[in-house]
């Protein structure tokens, strides 16, 4: 089964209520359709860790995975759910916590330069420079004649990523805030997963419609040079193969070849 992952990208005039984060596409909620969709993953997974190898041995070229979500959006546990399995050698995760010290003496871009994939490698952001025109903008750290330039720097970064070789995807999973809710008190109610909980989430809750209004203004701005795509993610086996589809047909697009052999294999013997 293939997913017609194409209506998930961002395209003119975006809105968030035009994606439903319930949605499951072409499989149904019970437990068949959710097994059918955990036998694609297998697959996918499989066809990932083949284009992964075939990415590394080519090395002219690399991939950087960017994921945005709101807290409790699920970027960790759909980051392992799909590169679990991936040879670890080529696939490199950086997250982005509050800036240090150091980092917030440089230009903002500045950390988020350093962690961007070599050749032959495939990195994944866990939150990025996105949150310079998100959690900036909303919180008021900056005025706003400062983030509003930012689209225009952040879109000359990923131009520049482009020419020297490195493909972009930049995938919004996207849950409603029933959603959020229900996984907060999960974390809560669940001994083991109390450490996941931050207080310091609920106030960030408290502006969910000033989010939605940056991203969406994120998704206007900053598709032009490197797509978005915003995966509903209320479902989080649905989730994880609509992104695992994404990075695999973008992988696919991307025409890697293994290097020719600078021998004839054929003249060799090993005695």
């Amino acid at each position: 089964m293939k997913l017609a992952v194409d209506s998930y990208r961002v395209k003119k005039n975006f809105k968030l209520s035009k994606i439903n984060p319930e949605d499951t596409g072409p499989f149904k909620g019970d437990v068949t359709g959710k097994e059918a969709a955990r036998e694609l993953l297998k697959n996918q997974k499989d066809k990932l860790s083949e284009l992964q190898n075939l990415l590394y041995a080519d090395g002219s070229q690399a991939l950087l995975v960017v994921f945005q979500a709101m807290d409790a959006g699920g970027k960790d546990g759909c980051i392992r759910n799909v590169f679990t399995g991936i040879n670890p050698q080529g696939v490199r995760v950086a997250s982005f916590k509050a800036p240090t010290e150091e980092e917030l003496a440089h230009d903002f871009l500045w950390r988020i330069h350093k962690e961007t994939p070599r050749k032959g490698m495939v990195g994944v952001f866990n939150r990025s420079h996105y949150e310079d025109v998100l959690i900036v903008r909303v919180k008021n750290l900056v005025p706003k004649e400062v983030w509003s330039k930012r689209y225009d720097l952040i879109n000359a970064f990923e131009k520049g990523l482009l020419a020297g070789g490195t493909k972009i995807i930049k995938i919004y999973l996207h849950i409603d805030k029933d959603e959020q809710k229900k996984r907060l008190e999960e974390r809560l109610n669940d001994p083991e997963k109390n450490w996941k909980f931050n207080p310091g989430d609920l106030p960030e809750r408290a502006n969910w419609k000033a989010y939605m209004k940056a991203f969406e203004e994120v998704f206007d701005e900053c598709s032009s040079v490197a797509p978005w795509y915003v995966v509903p993610a209320n479902n989080k086996w649905y989730r994880d193969v609509v992104v695992a589809q994404i990075i695999v047909e973008t992988l696919q697009s991307m025409k890697l070849r293994y290097p020719k052999a600078d021998y004839d294999p054929r003249t060799i013997k090993i005695v």
